[in-house]
């Protein structure tokens, strides 16, 4: 029986982030001896280093670049990153038509809802000037929160809306919306999202006891019939089809968001520092041992 709780919160509930997910609801934690807590995004207001700091939880998913504001604005005992999640960006774009010969130049001109969350908002950035698309010719609107964005879509606004899974695949079950373009096809894989912690927790045995179950499910995660991962994961999305979630975990597992060891790499780290200075979101190259440890073995 778990004897031990680890409570888990996360900045965005989506497909992307199954790995996660798929530690608690296939049961890999369990096997650890770890209950596991999961308790849901973030509440409104509130940050995730200070909730870690003020020891209202254990592990929080995130990405390497909420440190560097973080350490931009001089904040001090900083949790630290110790696992990847996601090695692609998430993020896909859907149109309200069918345009089997899509390309991202097809922006230019055209009104785009995009997710004006910090990264996801760079990162579309970067992969529009690698692809060569000018971002001062698309109608960029900033239509608020993930569910905002999507109602404004829903209601007949934009020609294009960027959302991570299953959100469009939900629409295009639904014949709203064609999923025409993902934004990890369009640039260099990135330390896009991660685990991050205390340090007095990642010393515990808790912590190694996580890690191992979340190695697993990982690897679980990018291996398993898509079809399995959604029997799983299923009630953590109520509402949502079973056919359009399978089709997301399908399209990430196909992207390799989950591929490799769970170490959040040096060049993928760099990679992600270098979309955030090019697009001027942060000032400094902050070191990759500022922010990244090893998993606790």
């Amino acid at each position: 029986m778990p004897t031990s709780v680890v409570r888990i919160l996360v900045s965005r509930h989506s497909a992307f982030y199954s790995p996660l997910i798929s530690a608690v609801a296939a049961g890999f934690l369990a096997d650890e001896g770890l209950d596991a807590a999961y308790r849901g995004v973030l509440p409104k207001g509130r940050a995730a280093a200070e909730m870690l700091r003020a020891g209202e939880a254990d592990v929080v998913q995130a990405a390497v670049s909420s440190s560097w504001s973080a350490m931009e604005r001089g904040e001090a005992n900083l949790p630290v990153h110790f696992a990847q999640i996601n090695q692609r960006d998430g993020f896909f774009l859907a149109s309200r038509h069918p345009e089997p010969g899509f390309t991202w130049k097809d922006l230019e001109g055209r009104t785009l809802l995009a997710d004006h969350g910090g990264q996801p908002l760079y990162m579309l950035k970067y992969a529009l000037r690698r692809q060569g698309t000018d971002w001062s010719r698309i109608d960029v609107v900033d239509a608020g929160s993930i569910e905002q964005i999507e109602a404004a879509f829903r209601a007949g606004r934009g020609d294009y809306v960027h959302q991570q899974g299953p959100q469009p695949q939900q629409l295009e079950q639904e014949g709203i919306a064609h999923v025409v373009a993902s934004v990890g096809e369009a640039m260099p894989p990135v330390a896009f999202s991660s685990l991050m912690a205390m340090p007095s927790f990642l010393d515990s045995a808790e912590a190694r006891a996580f890690t191992r179950a979340y190695r697993r499910a990982r690897t679980w995660a990018q291996g398993t019939a898509a079809e399995e991962v959604t029997s799983r994961e299923a009630p953590f999305f109520p509402g949502v089809d079973r056919d359009t979630l399978t089709a997301a975990i399908r399209r990430y597992q196909t992207l390799g968001c989950w591929l490799g060891n769970i170490d959040i790499t040096r060049d993928l780290y760099e990679q992600a520092l270098e979309v955030f200075l090019s697009t001027g979101a942060v000032r400094q190259r902050h070191p990759y041992e500022a922010v990244v440890v090893p998993p606790p073995e």
